[in-house]
């Protein structure tokens, strides 16, 4: 089996010119506040029973006795990962709901992982970490505050619904952050990088927000 592909960069698609133009046109905001304490959907979004597949227009099949996950930057005890290092860390069952800024929500999706608190505690980030950079094997890039990597039911997910991530949800294991827009959920996680600056990833350099909060309707950046 071939090496997974590995670009710099995210290839053109579609997908990626089509939600460049929601951004331009500031599509899906509808000017609704709700608050997130009181009322389970947030703002513009519909529910979906089914789980829709978005994707640069590559999904990288990562065969398990190559898979790696590497946490670095400004942490105290890097570590890097087999599959079976990976999954024999404290696991953890969360139910959550999921957000994706292409309007649909979907809810009670169970999850099992290894929750980023867990990991915080093995690699221990230094006092000057606060941003969390997350690589996925597609180049896909994402930044996340630490306070927000750390939220309480945050998980490194390997199973959806009792039965292992598939590829096209990102397997074998990705980012799950549920109070945040699901663009922030990194797909194919390889790496993990913990800085004392941010950095914009992908859809944030593409006029997406740069938190993405689904209560608050952080869709896109008001950077020009």
């Amino acid at each position: 089996m071939a090496e997974p592909t590995d670009p710099a960069t995210p290839t053109d698609s579609k997908l990626t010119r089509t939600k460049r133009a929601w951004a331009r046109q500031g599509k899906f905001l509808t000017g609704k506040i709700a608050r997130p304490e009181e009322d389970r959907l947030p703002p513009g979004q519909h529910l979906v029973r089914d789980w829709p597949v978005l994707d640069l227009g590559m999904q990288p099949r990562i065969p398990l006795d190559r898979w790696r996950l590497d946490v670095t930057g400004e942490v105290e005890h890097p570590v890097s990962w087999d599959w079976e290092t990976f999954k024999a860390q404290k696991q953890t069952r969360e139910t959550t709901d999921i957000h994706c800024v292409t309007t649909w929500s979907r809810y009670d999706n169970r999850w099992e992982g290894l929750a980023t608190r867990d990991l915080l505690d093995v690699v221990m980030p230094r006092e000057e970490a606060r941003f969390v950079l997350l690589y996925s094997h597609d180049g896909y890039l994402t930044n996340l505050a630490l306070e927000d990597f750390a939220a309480e039911d945050a998980l490194i997910v390997h199973s959806w619904e009792d039965k292992p991530l598939t590829t096209e949800h990102g397997g074998p294991a990705r980012l799950m952050v549920p109070h945040l827009y699901f663009w922030k959920s990194a797909k194919w996680l390889k790496k993990i990088e913990f800085v004392t600056a941010d950095k914009r990833g992908f859809w944030e350099e593409n006029g997406y927000h740069n938190h993405a909060d689904p209560w608050k309707e952080e869709r896109y950046s008001d950077e020009e």
